[in-house]
């Protein structure tokens, strides 16, 4: 993994294989060429951004350009994630899209109170979800600029 070290990467934390898939599709064919780095539920990813337990052998140079995490995650949502990105300082500018398929205000609302950067409902169709994560991709890595306290890592 050392070659990651120099690049940006894209966490993606999602359960339903098939959006994983059309994710990591959009991104690629977007030419978004940024190391991805898939988890599948919340406390995994909670591991991954902070170099602990599972990926206590992670090198915590390895800095992270934004999360993409949904909310409805096996072990911890979504939202407690965030919660526990923006607690701790190293993460609290992280970039965070929230990247969902729930309709509820709720939802909407929580993430924007704890600080979420953005929040993607999930087109139901193939093509416009394809779309939707080729423009995030596109704003996320080549036109938004990330704070540089943001880009220090957790480890």
């Amino acid at each position: 993994m050392n070659e990651l070290i120099n690049q940006r990467v894209i966490l993606l934390v999602e359960d339903n294989p098939d959006d994983e898939v059309l994710t990591l599709r959009a991104l690629r064919k977007s030419n978004i060429r940024n190391p991805i780095v898939v988890v599948r539920d919340g406390a995994e990813a909670v591991d991954y951004i902070f170099a602990q337990g599972k990926h206590a052998e992670r090198d915590p140079h390895i800095q992270l350009q934004v999360v993409l995490l949904d909310i409805h995650l096996p072990k911890m949502d979504g939202l407690a994630v965030l919660r526990r990105i923006r607690e701790d300082e190293r993460t609290r500018l992280l970039p965070v899209v929230m990247l969902t398929s729930s309709n509820e205000e709720r939802d909407l609302d929580g993430s924007y109170e704890l600080g979420v950067n953005s929040y993607v409902r999930k087109p139901v169709g193939v093509t416009e979800f394809f779309d939707a994560v080729r423009q995030l991709g596109m704003y996320w890595l080549v036109l938004n600029e990330p704070s540089p306290r943001a880009m220090r890592g957790a480890g």
